[in-house]
């Protein structure tokens, strides 16, 4: 069983959809926090209504994790609180919606950054603190869409495949030291997210399931030990069944499930966490 009380968990994307929901919980649950997104004021008012309302200490690190070196002053800033890392909730991500010749080059980079590459730069500071104490946990929020390959996403899709790949090997790496590795892959999820990604517009977007649920499966899979956790029965059906069709076929088919109501995919690229 992992132990909440009187530790400290850092998310990040923490100011509004999953990001939020795992600090309400986590704070309902004992753990004090370290609260990491864009959005300071936000960030602030929800650090003071947790720490009233549960007693625990929130800390607020205002940080854009797209941007190059922002990783070290994230981590920097978190050492000098003097409070050790116990959880680690990799939530920060954004995705890009449309044909891929009418995406800016410069946001699917930024979106590789912050979806892939922060996300390893946050594991590697901090995890090593945690097989040192023989004890902690990470959650990198993956999606089911790292299952298949996800046309009119296709940057999307591949970082959540990387994320997913990446958390399974960690899981076998430290899952006898003490570690907890797990990729929680949710489907869609009454964020902003997908308001942003144009989820009228794309049928299979149009049931969501609630950023509370999407957390209440990660935490399941963290305390049970569990390398990556679906919400959902239909999403991890589906996901299963992925496994067992060849690609191609697949992706013709999720060509046609993602390919906008409209004659043209409307490009997609706002910076939205979950």
């Amino acid at each position: 069983m992992f132990s909440y009380t009187r530790k400290t968990a850092l998310i990040t994307g923490a100011s509004s959809g999953i990001g939020e929901a795992f600090a309400q919980i986590l704070a309902a649950r004992g753990m004090n926090l370290v609260l990491v997104a864009r959005s300071e004021e936000k960030l602030r008012a929800m650090a003071q209504a947790l720490s009233e309302q549960h007693g625990i200490r929130a800390e607020v690190v205002p940080a854009d994790l797209s941007s190059e070196s922002v990783v070290q002053e994230v981590y920097r800033r978190t050492q000098a609180l003097g409070v050790p890392v116990d959880l680690l909730v990799n939530n920060a991500g954004f995705g890009t919606y449309g044909g891929f010749d009418t995406l800016a080059p410069e946001r699917e980079h930024e979106e590789i950054m912050l979806n892939v590459t922060a996300l390893v730069d946050l594991t590697h500071a901090f995890l090593p603190a945690m097989v040192e104490r023989k004890d902690g946990g990470v959650i990198n929020v993956s999606s089911i869409a790292a299952f298949q390959s996800l046309p009119y996403q296709a940057v999307y899709g591949a970082s959540k495949a990387f994320v997913l790949s990446f958390s399974l090997a960690l899981w076998a790496e430290y899952r006898k030291q003490g570690v907890r590795v797990v990729a929680l892959c949710p489907g869609p999820t009454a964020t902003n997210f997908f308001t942003f990604l144009g989820a009228d517009e794309v049928p299979m977007l149009s049931k969501m399931h609630t950023p509370e649920a999407v957390v209440m499966t990660g935490l399941r899979a963290l305390e049970q030990g569990r390398p990556y956790a679906v919400e959902g029965r239909r999403n991890a059906f589906g996901a299963q069944v992925t496994h067992m069709t060849p690609l191609a076929l697949t992706t013709r088919v999720f060509e046609r499930v993602m390919r906008p109501r409209k004659k043209e995919a409307t490009p997609v690229a706002e910076p939205v966490t979950r």
